[in-house]
C-alpha cells in the first residue's frame, strides 16, 4: 500500500479516486447536416404511410346581428324606445329555445351635443355637458341559430322587425367530438389502404406496425421527408360525410322541414306572421371541409 493511502486510512479520510472521463454524448441531429441518424425503427426496412382524409359536411351554426337606433332629447326615453325595439324581437326568436336560437342584447347610449363651426368654417361639436342637444341610443342583438333549418325564418323575422342596420348571415361547423373520432379513423384506414398499395406494386409484403403517429409529425421527420422545404403533400382521400357524422347530415337537413314555428307572445309586440313570410329570402348553408392525417409506420417483409 502506498504510504499517503496508508496515512489517509489510518486519519479516518476517504481516499481519492480519480473518475474516468465521461464521454460526450451524440447531439441530435441539426438542419442542415449532411448525414441525419436513423432512429431504431428504420434498421429493418420500412414503409411509411400518410393518411389524409377529407369531408365536406354542412354548416350547423349561423350567426347574424341587428341594430335598432332611437334619438331623444331625454336620455330616458332613448334607451327605452331602443330597448323596446330589441325587447319585442328577443322575445319572439328566445321562444324557439336556447337549444336552437340564442339571443344576446345590448344598449349604449351616446350624447349628441351642438355644433358649430371654427375660424376655418369646419363643423365641431360643443362637447359640454350644457350643450347636449339629443341623446343616441343604440340597442344591438346578436342571434346564433345552432338549428340551421330555422335560418330563413330569424332572417325573415329580424328584417320584419324593422332595425335600422343588419349584419351579413355567416355560417359555420361546429364539429362533434364523435365526428373528429370517425375521421381520424378515417385516416388511419387510409394509412394502411396507401401502404398496402405501394408495398404490392413495389412487390414487397407489408409487415407489422412499428409506429402509430395521429398526429401525422413523424412522417414530415428530416429522415423521411429531407429537407423541409422539399417536403410535399399528397393528395386527401374523400371520406363520404355518412361515414363521419353517421347520419345524412349535409343531404338531409338541407331538405328537412324546419320545426314549426313557436305560438306568438301575447303582448311582446313583435313582427306578424304575414311581415314575416313577405321578408323570407333564400339561405342555403354551405359546405365545409374538414381534415385529418395520420402517421403509421409499417416493416416490409
Amino acid at each position: 500500500m502506498r504510504p499517503s493511502l496508508a496515512l489517509a486510512l489510518l486519519l479516518g479520510a476517504a481516499p481519492v479516486v480519480a473518475s474516468a472521463p465521461v464521454m460526450a454524448q451524440t447531439p441530435p441531429a441539426t438542419i442542415g447536416d449532411r448525414y441525419i441518424p436513423a432512429p431504431w425503427w428504420m434498421r429493418d426496412p420500412v414503409i411509411a404511410s400518410v393518411g389524409q382524409v377529407r369531408v365536406e359536411i354542412q354548416a350547423n351554426r349561423a350567426f347574424v346581428s341587428a341594430s335598432f337606433q332611437s334619438v331623444d332629447r331625454s336620455v330616458t326615453e332613448a334607451s327605452r324606445a331602443a330597448a323596446d325595439q330589441v325587447r319585442a324581437l328577443s322575445q319572439s326568436l328566445s321562444a324557439y329555445g336556447a337549444d336552437k336560437v340564442r339571443v344576446e342584447t345590448s344598449v349604449t347610449t351616446r350624447p349628441l351635443y351642438d355644433q358649430y363651426r371654427d375660424e376655418n368654417g369646419v363643423m365641431r361639436d360643443n362637447t359640454r355637458a350644457d350643450r347636449v342637444a339629443r341623446y343616441q341610443a343604440d340597442a344591438s342583438v346578436s342571434v346564433t341559430v345552432r338549428d340551421v333549418r330555422l335560418i330563413e325564418r330569424v332572417y325573415a323575422t329580424i328584417v320584419a322587425s324593422r332595425p335600422t342596420s343588419i349584419g351579413q348571415v355567416n355560417f359555420n361547423l361546429e364539429p362533434e367530438n364523435s365526428w373528429k373520432a370517425n375521421l381520424q379513423a378515417e385516416a388511419m384506414k387510409d394509412a394502411r389502404r396507401r401502404a398496402e398499395a405501394a408495398a404490392t406494386n413495389a412487390g414487397a409484403t407489408l409487415g407489422r406496425v412499428k409506429i402509430i403517429d395521429p398526429s401525422g409529425r413523424v412522417c414530415q421527420t428530416d429522415v423521411l421527408a429531407g429537407w423541409p422545404s422539399y417536403a410535399a403533400g399528397g393528395q386527401a382521400t374523400t371520406v363520404d360525410d355518412i361515414v363521419v357524422t353517421g347520419s345524412r347530415v349535409s343531404a338531409e337537413a338541407a331538405f328537412a322541414p324546419p320545426p314549426p314555428p313557436p305560438a306568438p307572445i301575447s303582448g311582446g309586440g313583435g313582427p306578424s306572421e304575414a311581415d314575416i313570410e313577405a321578408a323570407r329570402l333564400a339561405l342555403q348553408p354551405p359546405l365545409q371541409t374538414l381534415t385529418d392525417s395520420a402517421c403509421v409506420i409499417y416493416g416490409l417483409n
